[in-house]
């Protein structure tokens, strides 16, 4: 397998730049913007500010100690029904959502400021943080995107649980969720992540649990600022909720989750990602599988363009023996 990564830089002519490169800028947004509510798990109250950073800061989040956590792969430190970064015993979770709403907006980089142990459920979707997101404006930065683009496939999981990564011009992701409760059963869907795609068809798809796990989640220390405000919950035959957003809202929100998952890469993807019946733990699993063909490919590279060592110059002339300089 194989995975390349390259500087997508275009012309620019007589100083004006074209659509196609002001689109390949990083962003960043114009000015901070705070969300206050609940940890879905942890149940307890969270205040977060997201603040403007400069070209290839990545999504950075800072602990209330004031503790650095870049939300990458090498700081993903759980994956147990949220996804999890820390640094140096400090912890944020549930990130998925705030990265998944920066991802689809071009947010390149931002400070994540979080007095609480995880970032606020809201209502258990993106579109609280894409609205968030889109208040506090953006702004090109002096810096060019290096989008990762796939050559060859990489797949991870088993037979019943999977994700695989092709090789396309853009990001694609067609999911699959199989679930026997009646009132998911069999849901599928193929989106491509554009902004306003997102916006309108993926964000406002709430995550979910099952009645029956409740008890348990809470024993192990989640769910335990879960609601009908900020989750779907499924009973025995029917939904708890009012009603849902969309017939298929599970698989969207599977698809929400992945997408912000998928910027754990720091770097937009350039490719087709199909799933079936995965997780944050798998996300996770395939987002450092990436990683390691892009830093294998790098290294590659690398290797090709050095340039070999000089050959010794020897001397035979001058009555020195061949090898042997003069002193």
């Amino acid at each position: 397998m194989e995975i390349y990564a390259y500087v997508s830089v275009y012309p620019v002519a007589s100083g004006l730049p074209t659509i196609a490169a002001a689109m390949d800028l990083q962003q960043t947004l114009k000015q901070p913007v705070t969300l206050s509510g609940i940890g879905l798990h942890s149940g307890e109250p969270v205040e977060m500010t997201v603040s403007p950073a400069g070209a290839d800061t990545g999504i950075l989040f800072r602990a209330a100690d004031g503790t650095l956590i870049p939300a990458n792969t090498d700081h993903v430190v759980d994956t147990n029904s949220a996804t999890t970064v820390g640094a140096f015993g400090v912890r944020v979770r549930t990130i998925e959502h705030l990265m998944a709403a920066a991802a689809a907006l071009g947010i390149d980089n931002a400070v994540v400021d979080i007095r609480g142990p995880e970032v606020p459920a809201a209502d258990g979707s993106a579109k609280p943080f894409v609205d968030l997101l889109r208040s506090g404006g953006r702004v090109t930065l002096p810096a060019p995107r290096r989008p990762i683009v796939v050559s060859e496939p990489i797949r991870v999981g088993t037979e019943s649980r999977w994700l695989e990564v092709l090789p396309a011009d853009s990001l694609r992701v067609s999911y699959t969720l199989d679930n026997n409760h009646p009132v998911i059963g069999l849901q599928a869907g193929t989106y491509g992540i554009t902004e306003d795609v997102f916006t309108q068809e993926l964000a406002a798809a709430r995550t979910y649990g099952f009645l029956r796990d409740v008890p348990a989640m809470r024993q192990n220390g989640l769910a335990r600022g879960g609601s009908l405000d900020n989750a779907i919950v499924v009973g025995k035959r029917s939904v708890l909720n009012e009603s849902l957003r969309y017939p298929d809202e599970f698989v969207r929100h599977k698809i929400l989750d992945l997408v912000g998952d998928l910027f754990l890469l720091g770097r937009p993807l350039r490719a087709l990602v199909v799933g079936r019946n995965a997780g944050h733990a798998l996300n996770y699993e395939l987002v450092a599988a990436i990683q390691k063909a892009v830093a294998a490919d790098r290294r590659r590279v690398v290797a090709r363009v050095r340039p070999a060592a000089p050959a010794p110059v020897i001397s035979t002339g001058d009555g020195f023996l061949p090898g042997v300089a003069a002193l």
